[in-house]
Parts: structure tokens; C-alpha cells; sequence
């Protein structure tokens, strides 16, 4: 056999390798899918499975949302940064993970953090209403978010399924909450102080505007705030929730994480934190490396879901 040949002997097999490990990862993943309309456009999810589904297959399900301040950001998670590693260690441990998109507030349009809880919601609706077509298991539902999302995964696990109704052809879907992650999220508008970052003091109202108009009402306003704090609806019978933050966040302080424990402490619902030490946003290392450690950071979000299915399967 000459050099060629055998050149291209060994091209031919590596590029059929290639081939079909795309191929395996395209049957792993369904991408914009549309879940519900908006006078703003659709609306689309990804799903990431474990595996190609196959015939009457039913994962548990995770439901991603992301962060951006709710006025940036998609559903992509692509194949680095802290996301993709978060979504591939559930992957690892069975899970089919939906990322998914929601309307997002402008600076002078009409969408606030309310649409953004509303569309989350309805992407979860959807998809228990079509469980079977996308084998997923509509009794083993699981949030995760991070930042803006970690604020709207709590408020996916902790609100009642009925609230924030949106597309009425969703509005009968049924489902059931297992556990949630927040990764740096925030758990209250309301107490502006928490806001404040290390060494802060009397830190703007920066998220304000993206929930209701400056000139509201105050009552109104008080309200408004209050109905998307996901620490108004700690109860003592939520699903678990995982809270992590970092203590050098500026962006969301981790006064959030603290003040939710002792809020959850007082009605006695299971939360915990973790406190990632020398970390900004996004756990960017501040000051030193972080601990506990990025691939502990995600092994213990995916590890703390896994506990919760591993528990409801024995009841």
C-alpha cells in the first residue's frame, strides 16, 4: 500500500469519526424550538439530552434559564464558560436540560421582569404539555438559572405553577417541581440595600425600571417589586432550593443567598447556600481562586439535583 493510500485510508476513517460523533451530538440536541408566540415573535427553547432519545424515553427535566439582566442574553449555550460546563455535568448525570429564551426588557419598551417570569413559565408549560413528544418527565422538573435566570429558576420553583399565566392554550399543563440551582441570582427587589456590593452604600435602584415605570404609583411600585421576589413565596413546603453566590460579586452582592436563608430559616423551607469565596460575577476569580473550586462549583449543583431525583424516585 503506498504512503497515499494509506493517507488517505486514514483521512476517510477520521473523518467518519468526526461524522459521526456531530451526528451523535445533533440526535443529543433539539434547537429552536417554538414554545409560544409573542406579539414580539416567537419564542424558542434548545434541549440538550443525555442521549439520542429513544422510543417512550422520559429524562428528568431541567429547565435553564439565563442571565443578561434581563435585558440580554439567549439560550445558546455553546461548548465553554461556566453555562456549558453547568449543563454538561447535568447531562452526565441523566438529566435533559431546556434552555430557553424569553422576551427581554428595552430601555423604553413595554416587556418587564414580569414577561420575563411569564414566558419562563410558559416554556415549562409547553413542555409538560408535550412531555411524551420530547421525552422528558413532566413529574421530574428541576430549575436552573444564572444571574438574572438564577432570579427566575427561583421564581419558577417557588410561585405556584398557576401564576403568571400567560398563553391560554398552555394554561392546564401540569407538572412537578423537584428542586432548583440559583447561581448568583437575586431573591428580592424590594430591600434595595441588599443591592449595596462589598463596600457599598446606598446602591441605586438599577434593576427598578425593568420592573415597572420610575413614576408609578409607590403602591403600585411596592407591589410590583414584590411580586417578583421569589422570597415572597418561600413556604415551608417549596422544593429545595441551592442558592450559590459569590462574596466579591458587585453585580448581585451575596447579601441575596443570606438574606434568603434567614428568610427560609423563619417559615422553615429547605434552602441552602454556598458561598464561593474570592468570586465576582460569573465566577470570575477575585483577589485569589475561588473556593471551593469551578469544576466543585458545577459537580455540586449537578450532584444536588441528582440527590432530590434520586429521593423522589423512592417515595
Amino acid at each position: 500500500m503506498s504512503n497515499y493510500t494509506s493517507c488517505v485510508i486514514t483521512a476517510l476513517l477520521m473523518w467518519s469519526f468526526v461524522s459521526v460523533h456531530a451526528a451523535d451530538e445533533r440526535a443529543a440536541t433539539k434547537l429552536d424550538v417554538i414554545y409560544k408566540t409573542t406579539e414580539q415573535g416567537p419564542l424558542k427553547l434548545d434541549l440538550h439530552y443525555p442521549a439520542a432519545p429513544k422510543a417512550g424515553d422520559r429524562f428528568p427535566l431541567v429547565l435553564f434559564t439565563h442571565g443578561g439582566g434581563w435585558s440580554a442574553g439567549s439560550k445558546t449555550i455553546g461548548d465553554r464558560g461556566v453555562r456549558f460546563m453547568g449543563v454538561s455535568a447535568l447531562n452526565a448525570q441523566g438529566f435533559c436540560v431546556a434552555s430557553v429564551d424569553y422576551r427581554l426588557c428595552t430601555k423604553d419598551g413595554t416587556i418587564t421582569i414580569r414577561d420575563c417570569v411569564t414566558d419562563s413559565k410558559d416554556a415549562l408549560r409547553f413542555l409538560a404539555k408535550n412531555a411524551a413528544q420530547f421525552s422528558v418527565d413532566a413529574d421530574r422538573v428541576f430549575t436552573f438559572g444564572d444571574s438574572a435566570g438564577g432570579q427566575l429558576a427561583q421564581m419558577l420553583l417557588l410561585s405556584p405553577p398557576a401564576s403568571f399565566p400567560g398563553d391560554p392554550a398552555l394554561a392546564d399543563a401540569q407538572y412537578r417541581l423537584i428542586a432548583g440551582v440559583s447561581w448568583y441570582g437575586p431573591c428580592d427587589f424590594e430591600k434595595t440595600e441588599l443591592f449595596n456590593g462589598p463596600g457599598q452604600t446606598d446602591v441605586r435602584d438599577r434593576f427598578g425600571p425593568r420592573i415597572i415605570k420610575n413614576d408609578a404609583d409607590p403602591k403600585d411600585k411596592l407591589a410590583a417589586y414584590r411580586e417578583v421576589s421569589p422570597v415572597n413565596y418561600l413556604k415551608s413546603d417549596s422544593p429545595p432550593l441551592l442558592m450559590m453566590q459569590g462574596d466579591k460579586d458587585p453585580t448581585i452582592p451575596v447579601h441575596h443567598a443570606r438574606y434568603m436563608r434567614e428568610r427560609a430559616d423563619a417559615v422553615k423551607a429547605p434552602v441552602e447556600i454556598l458561598i464561593v469565596e474570592n468570586s465576582a460575577h460569573n465566577w470570575r476569580e477575585a483577589d485569589g481562586p475561588l473556593r471551593p473550586p469551578l469544576d466543585e462549583i458545577v459537580s455540586k449543583t449537578a450532584a444536588f439535583m441528582k440527590q432530590h431525583l434520586d429521593r423522589g424516585s423512592h417515595k
